[in-house]
């Protein structure tokens, strides 16, 4: 639900696909309610430059989220709940996956979760702050200062969401290079929602429509679901949906329903281990 409050110094990452044949924490409730290091999987064909994003406070590379990061969480959850018009009783980033699982299950399809998801994100950002991006800065440079910028922006402020990222460098369709990506270690959104859906709906798919609708840039996210992290590469369009790989995995293992339908011997077809809810 993920880079949104990018320009402002806010980020994201919404609907409701089938729900899952057998109830679990991990997954939405059935009733009302995305550089190097890369993986075996997720290969970014660019390597990692300089981090323009300042090394993240705490040791060993931990980040401990800061008074600002706070306020930014609160603005972010106040956004998602006018959306879904539900509030979770519990505090902070436990809260918000709540809100974000019920936003999952209040449309009627995943398109319409992610439509919200869009919503969400728009409303984080001044309406004409968001015209005059997509029309005088991306334009520039065939795109490429406005993707830049963006990189830059949500590195610096989207930790508190995603946790420690960093600048690097994506390679173009045409080859050309631009330090316009941002490489997550390890997504927080992903790890604490247990769930590919809620990845691909309320972030992934949402974020990329985003960007590219209301501040005119391209952007490619890919979500490693192995080990949680994350390429953003600005600037680059995404892949038409039958050919993106992340839409064709399997539940993430750490999906309670995903190890009750591996206990029930429900394995022996692929789909039945895809995740019900993209």
């Amino acid at each position: 639900m993920a880079t949104q409050l990018a320009t402002r110094g806010l980020p994201l990452t919404s609907g409701g696909p089938p729900s899952c044949a057998v109830s679990c924490s991990s997954c939405p409730p059935s009733s009302p309610q995305l550089g190097r290091r890369p993986s075996r999987r997720f290969r970014c064909s660019s390597p990692q430059v300089d981090a323009a994003a300042a090394a993240p406070p705490g040791k060993g590379g931990k980040y401990r989220p800061s008074f600002a990061d706070d306020l930014l969480l609160a603005f972010f959850r106040s956004k998602m709940v006018e959306e879904v018009g539900w509030d979770s009783e519990k505090p902070g980033y436990a809260g918000l996956m709540e809100v974000a699982n019920r936003l999952m299950v209040k449309g009627k399809s995943a398109l319409e979760t992610e439509q919200a998801a869009v919503r969400v994100l728009q409303s984080l950002f001044p309406p004409l702050l968001l015209v005059l991006y997509k029309g005088l800065l991306s334009p520039i440079a065939n795109g490429q200062l406005a993707a830049m910028m963006l990189a830059r922006a949500t590195a610096l402020s989207c930790q508190w969401l995603m946790g420690p990222c960093s600048v690097n460098s994506v390679t173009l369709p045409d080859g050309k290079s631009w330090s316009s990506g941002v490489f997550v270690e390890k997504c927080k959104y992903l790890e604490e929602s247990k769930c590919l859906g809620i990845c691909i709906n309320t972030c992934k798919l949402p974020t990329q429509t985003f960007f590219k609708d209301h501040m005119g840039v391209d952007l490619y996210m890919e979500p490693n679901f192995e080990d949680y992290s994350c390429q953003f590469n600005f600037g680059v369009p995404p892949p038409p949906p039958d050919t993106d790989k992340a839409l064709k995995e399997p539940c993430l293992d750490i999906c309670t329903n995903a190890r009750r339908r591996r206990e029930l011997g429900r394995n022996s077809s692929p789909d039945v281990l895809s995740c019900p809810q993209v």
